[in-house]
């Protein structure tokens, strides 16, 4: 009798230590994915606002040479004004980006959640 409790016991164990490898490699696959998914983010968010820079710079330079010596300031002053809202606009707009992201580990706790409600009596 206690030979089949041992042997029951050590299965249970031998699967609840499968069940929680899984789960760890689901979890370092995902964490995986998300480091990678934010290092090609960062990478091209970099590239993207510099080269964007240099090109409105050049451009507000170009516009601000076309005027006249005497509007060239205030030429000036309305392209610094526009800049700083366009950046007051993209920072809001990168704010609701930043909400709308999906939970991370999401399919990690969902399996748990699974295997936690089939293993509850």
């Amino acid at each position: 009798m206690s030979r089949g409790l041992l042997h029951s016991a050590q299965t249970l164990l031998a699967g609840l230590l499968g069940l929680a490898r899984t789960r760890i490699e689901l979890f370092s696959t995902e964490l995986q994915e998300e480091l990678a998914r934010l290092a090609t983010a960062l990478i091209g968010a970099i590239v993207v606002a510099l080269l964007a820079l240099l090109g409105v710079g050049f451009a507000a330079a170009a516009l601000i040479l076309s005027f006249a010596p005497e509007h060239r300031l205030a030429a000036a002053g309305v392209l610094a004004t526009l800049f700083l809202a366009l950046a007051l606009a993209g920072a809001w707009a990168l704010r609701g980006v930043a909400r709308a992201k999906p939970r991370m580990f999401d399919a990690t706790l969902a399996e748990l959640e699974r295997d936690y409600q089939a293993l509850k009596p």
